[in-house]
Order: structure tokens, then sequence, then C-alpha cells
């Protein structure tokens, strides 16, 4: 073996090292960015802000957005992917709980989502501008997340018949429907709408949807409530621990890698 060959040899461990410590800056930087993306577009639009109003306002050169997302629309969709991520990571969660109890932290820290990223939840629920297929995709990515959700805490089980599916989808473009109005007009002559009235008229419309399905698929029955139905108005029940806010929290891409 020549002297190259050998040096060739031996920096080889070496060389890696440099390139595994830039993947995981540069997985830190587009994760910095995704960050500072859901900021801006939390509240705004698509076409409200260009490519130079991200740059100014993230303070970083623009040729670095294109180099992690090709484009604003490749940035914008990461956005989203990240954002909704952390939306269905929720909806998952507190296995452990009782269904009415886990329905209510589902709808909850659905309506949280749509409350704290109102412009990309109407763009996610409204498919985009025309017939967008990638938000479209995005969007029923969502909603079968959110039916297998529902299905497990109610049934125990994921594998539903069709028709069950077809209910539990119908409820769940209802809930979009509502949840657009509510973010629409918080700010309405008769006051804003709390959040706990809402998620506690979603629970009672998903228990009756649960209960349409049991008289049509006897096999599978609504569950038992495991405590009384909570009150529309006047005492609330105890309120859930504020979850982190989505802008703030660790973004999925970061915590996949």
């Amino acid at each position: 073996m020549n002297n190259s060959q050998q040096c060739g040899t031996d920096r080889s461990p070496d060389a890696d090292r440099p390139q595994a410590r830039g993947t995981e800056r540069s997985v830190a930087r587009r994760a910095e960015l995704i960050v500072i993306g859901r900021k801006l577009f939390a509240d705004t639009s698509y076409d409200a802000l260009s490519m130079d109003d991200i740059a100014r306002q993230a303070r970083v050169a623009k040729g670095l957005i294109y180099y992690y997302f090709k484009s604003k629309r490749g940035y914008y969709l990461a956005i989203i992917e990240d954002s909704v991520a952390d939306l269905v990571e929720r909806a998952g969660s507190d296995t452990e709980l009782p269904p009415t109890q886990r329905a209510h932290r589902t709808i909850d820290g659905y309506l949280r989502y749509a409350e704290h990223h109102q412009a990309a939840y109407r763009t996610i629920v409204s498919g985009g501008v025309g017939f967008d297929t990638e938000v479209h995709a995005i969007r029923d990515g969502v909603r079968e997340a959110m039916i297998g959700t529902i299905a497990e805490t109610a049934y125990g089980q994921r594998d539903i018949p069709p028709l069950v599916r077809l209910a539990l989808l119908g409820w769940l473009c209802s809930v979009e429907g509502v949840t657009l109005d509510w973010i629409g007009t918080k700010e309405g002559p008769d006051g804003p709408l709390e959040r706990d009235t809402v998620r506690d008229f979603l629970v009672r419309t998903l228990r009756a949807t649960l209960g349409v399905i049991e008289e049509v698929e006897p096999s599978l029955p609504a569950p038992p409530l495991d405590e009384a139905p909570p009150p529309l108005l006047g005492d609330a029940p105890p309120p859930l621990d504020d979850a982190v806010p989505p802008d703030e929290a660790t973004p999925r891409s970061a915590a996949r890698a």
C-alpha cells in the first residue's frame, strides 16, 4: 500500500465526522426556519407574505430558504406538515384515559391547533387554492388519523366497517365547519365563544354519532359514559393543562432527526 492510500485509509473515519456534524447543523437550521415560519404563517395567509418578507422577518438570506425548501411553496408545505404532525401526535396521546376524557383531550387539542394556526388551518380544510393535491393529501391524512384515534378510543380498534368510517368522517367534517366558523367569529358582536363550550358541544355530537353507529352496527356499541356529560354553560369541568403553543414546540422534523 502506498503512502497516499494509507493516508486516505487513515483519514476516512475522521473525514466522516465533519460531514455528520454538518448534517446535524443542517437539520437544526432547517428546524429553526420551520419554527420561524410557523410564527409568520400562524395568522397570515400564504399570498400575504413574499419571500423577501419572510427572509427579512426571519433575518436570514433569502437564498437560505431556497436552499432548504426549494421554493416558497415548499417552505409553506413543510411548515404545515410539521405543525400538523403535532396535532396528530396529540390526538393519539393520553391512551390511558377513559374514553370521554380522551375525547375531550383530543377535541380540545384540535381546537387549540385551529385557534393558534388559523391561516394554516383554513388552508388545510379548504384544500388550498384551487385543487391543490398536496394540501388535499395533508388534509386527508389528518382526517384519517383523527378517525383512527376516535375509533380506537371508542372501540379499541382502528379497523372499522366502511359505514362506520363514513359516519365518523361525516362527524369530523361537521367539526371542520364548526371550527372554521368559530375561529372566524371569535370577535363577533355577542362576544367570542369559549373553546371549552365549543369542545363540550362537539363531544356531545360525537356521542350522538356513536349512538347512531350502534343502531346500525350493534357489534360496535357506544362506550359507556365514564363521567357525566359536561355542561355547555355554567360550571365547567376542571380545565385541561395548557399545552405548549404549537409555534413554540420542537419541530417534528427535528424530533424525527
